[in-house]
């Protein structure tokens, strides 16, 4: 199996950027597509980016393309989303989550093992 560690959340002003690493132990992670997902209290957790096993491909949500950015060091076991003018919108828990299916990778019940999660806050 493999654990995720999240790291990387914190507070920032609105139209601030941040950086959220994901830390992969265990077994090899590099075969498995990997996700970012976030979520706020009473709400479903909503898809964010995913990228291919190589990096080759990335996907994102409408709501953060062209601000957020997912990348995968291999050789390091890290997975990271690169967030730049954050809005308050980007409030909520990030999640990084292992495999999921290419055929529907929005749904984070196809995803297999997850991290526990970094909080972002962004303040007006």
């Amino acid at each position: 199996q493999v654990q995720l560690v999240e790291s990387g959340g914190g507070l920032v002003q609105a139209g601030g950027s941040l950086r959220l690493s994901c830390a992969a132990s265990g077994r090899s992670f590099s075969s498995d597509a990997m996700g970012w997902f976030r979520q706020v209290p009473g709400k479903e957790r909503e898809f964010v980016a995913r990228v291919s096993w190589n990096g080759g491909r990335t996907y994102y949500s409408d709501s953060v393309k062209g601000r957020f950015t997912i990348s995968r060091d291999n050789a390091k076991n890290t997975v990271y989303l690169q967030m730049n003018n954050l809005q308050p919108e980007g409030r909520a828990v990030y999640y990084c989550a292992g495999r999921g299916s290419m055929y529907d990778y929005i749904a984070p019940e196809n995803y297999d093992y997850w991290g526990q999660g970094t909080q972002v806050t962004v303040s007006s």
